[in-house]
């Protein structure tokens, strides 16, 4: 605590607490990485007051020259930015809550009422900046106990608080992962009774801490928790349905809800881009969909890739997420995430490779890691094989590119050029034009040349009896 006593933002608070004759703690997440020795702890800082949070806040921008200060009246807190820390102003409250609403009718409290409203015991205590008692810890549900013994325990009865507030169940789980710490057996028991009630809950908040776990180091850990509480189910229910394993005539297929969660955590290991594990989510999302069975093959997903890529805007529509770029990055990569495997047949032509680098384009790095985090299997032989047939995609891929410069792909002949040759209107005919030449390149019929392609062009036109 040594730090923390030292930091001038502390000692500037208690100094202005004194003369505003206040009690001013310093709670929650703080407290918590404080011991937990977290790099980041001084990132965003919460502090209560038993009164004037507001004009504690004033005080302390005015006496470091800040302007950044925003004041919620209606709330009575205060959000002040100091360099890169953001520290929240807010007075000791107590809450009540409608059962149709995760939003609490707010009164004023005391101290133990504030912190009997925290939603663990390890985010439920405080350090005193007060002159007298400055740096002692009030700890009244044995978080620092909780914390030496890594345990997420709610500090009331648990059914009440996650009744309260569903989205704390989230965050129960959201914290497991991030800290590997585990949910102690009542809180998890009162997860699964009250599951039901995240549809109360918006989803922009849920998809806040859902992201927050994808973005965990291994989000698998906290996924299982969502599925072996029955809330995956709730929130997203293609992700759910993925689970089980059909068996008939000696055939079986892998539990493909294991496998993306497997598939997830290898993509993590390799990238923090949540769109990248977003379509490493979504990569399988279709298989329950394309599932069949002949005695010949055994079990089946065909297409399973198309039918994905066509599920992605209506999870990202219902599941909140945006409608833009990032959502057709994730569809490209679900539509071309079986792509590169069957290159490494030696029937294989030339073309097949630049059409992956045309269609992926600047976003083939990313396919490379899509496709390497999908090959999953207990047989290490079979890994050893696959890892090694895509290594091979990979070097010929980055040949070909070298030599054909086709990423992000750019026709040397466009419709403005095909209408002045030929005297052309814009019309399906400039579009056929086109689409021929990118073929013949894509082909290797011609080089990604414009001399060439406009040979090309001159050629079509003769064919198709254009006059130039």
């Amino acid at each position: 605590m040594r730090e923390f006593i030292n930091h001038k933002i502390f000692q500037l608070l208690s100094e202005l607490s004194e003369q505003l004759q206040i009690q001013t703690f310093v709670v929650g997440g703080f407290v918590r990485n404080c011991f937990l020795e977290q790099k980041n702890k001084f990132k965003d800082i919460d502090i209560v007051c038993n009164k004037n949070a507001i004009e504690l806040a004033k005080k302390m921008s005015n006496k470091l020259n800040l302007k950044d200060i925003v004041i919620y009246k209606n709330f009575g807190t205060a959000l002040v930015k100091y360099k890169q820390i953001q520290i929240e102003f807010i007075s000791a409250r107590k809450e009540s809550y409608d059962p149709s609403s995760r939003k609490p009718t707010i009164k004023h409290g005391s101290m133990e009422d504030d912190q009997k409203r925290r939603d663990f015991t390890i985010n439920a205590m405080s350090i005193s900046l007060n002159k007298k008692t400055f740096g002692n810890l009030i700890d009244p549900f044995n978080g620092q106990e909780d914390l030496e013994n890594k345990i997420i325990r709610t500090p009331l009865e648990p059914d009440k608080t996650f009744f309260d507030d569903p989205l704390r169940m989230f965050r129960a789980i959201r914290f497991s992962n991030q800290l590997d710490f585990k949910i102690e057996e009542r809180t998890l028991k009162s997860i699964k009774i009250n599951s039901e009630r995240i549809s109360i809950l918006s989803k922009e908040r849920i998809l806040d801490e859902f992201e927050k776990i994808l973005l965990c180091e291994k989000p698998s850990y906290g996924l299982k928790l969502l599925f072996e509480t029955g809330i995956i189910k709730k929130y997203f229910y293609e992700l759910h349905e993925l689970h089980g394993v059909e068996k008939k005539h000696n055939h079986s297929h892998k539990d493909n809800f294991f496998h993306t969660l497997e598939v997830v955590d290898n993509v993590r290991k390799k990238s923090k881009n949540i769109w990248l594990i977003w379509a490493a989510l979504l990569h399988d999302i279709a298989k329950p969909k394309t599932k069949k069975y002949n005695q010949k093959e055994g079990w089946t997903f065909h297409g399973h890739e198309y039918l994905g890529a066509k599920m992605v805007p209506r999870i990202f529509k219902r599941l909140k997420l945006p409608l833009n770029e990032n959502m057709k990055y994730v569809q490209k990569l679900v539509l071309l995430h079986l792509r590169l495997i069957p290159l490494t047949k030696k029937s294989v032509t030339d073309s097949a490779f630049r059409r992956i680098v045309f269609e992926a384009g600047n976003d083939i790095e990313d396919l490379y890691i899509l496709c390497e985090a999908d090959i999953t299997s207990k047989n290490e032989e079979k890994v050893k094989k696959y890892l090694k047939n895509l290594s091979y995609v990979k070097n010929k891929i980055e040949e070909i590119e070298e030599k054909d410069k086709l990423r992000n792909f750019q026709p040397p002949v466009d419709g403005e050029m095909i209408m002045k040759t030929f005297n052309l209107k814009p019309s399906k005919l400039v579009g056929e034009i086109k689409i021929k030449i990118r073929e013949a390149i894509l082909n290797g019929e011609i080089k990604n040349h414009k001399k060439e392609a406009q040979e090309y062009m001159i050629k079509i036109g003769r064919e198709l009896n254009l006059t130039t």
